[in-house]
């Protein structure tokens, strides 16, 4: 099982309002971008504006970030779309057979293990930022369209 999309989806919304900024970002604008229904976009854009990451006004078409890229780190995106909970991002099965040697250790053997790789994935996520993104994007249309020519 993997991380959801809605993370990926997150940093595209996100990049896309700041890539698009002197135009309109609506939901169905962004769903194009993304090839996905405008009413998944809204979902996540709420998730986004509870996070205090995009600001959103009813009744009018677009979305604009609420902090500066530089401020949003792929942790605060990770967080405000509830990718998942706090230390539970590995799931261990429950109810190993304690008459096994293995699993009535099993459990307490590898959470530590586990626990320690969530906090070293958010730690990574927490350095870089949506403007770091943004950057690669442009540097990469920028490559694009040299070799284009």
């Amino acid at each position: 099982m993997s991380i959801s999309s809605r993370f990926a989806v997150g940093i595209h919304i996100l990049s896309l309002i700041e890539i698009n900024k002197g135009g309109v970002s609506s939901s169905e604008f962004i769903a194009e971008s993304v090839n996905t229904n405008p009413a998944v976009i809204r979902r996540i854009m709420g998730m986004l504006k509870n996070a205090g990451l995009v600001k959103v006004r009813p009744g009018i078409a677009g979305a604009e970030l609420a902090k500066e890229l530089s401020e949003i780190t792929l942790l605060d995106v990770y967080k405000a779309v509830d990718v998942v909970q706090e230390k539970e991002l590995f799931s261990v099965h429950e109810n190993p057979n304690p008459a096994c040697p293995v699993g009535r250790n099993i459990q307490d053997t590898i959470f530590p293990l586990l626990s320690t790789a969530q906090l070293a994935l958010e730690k990574a996520l927490e350095n870089v930022t949506i403007a770091d993104v943004v950057n690669e994007i442009a540097n990469k249309e920028k490559n694009k369209n040299r070799n284009d020519i």
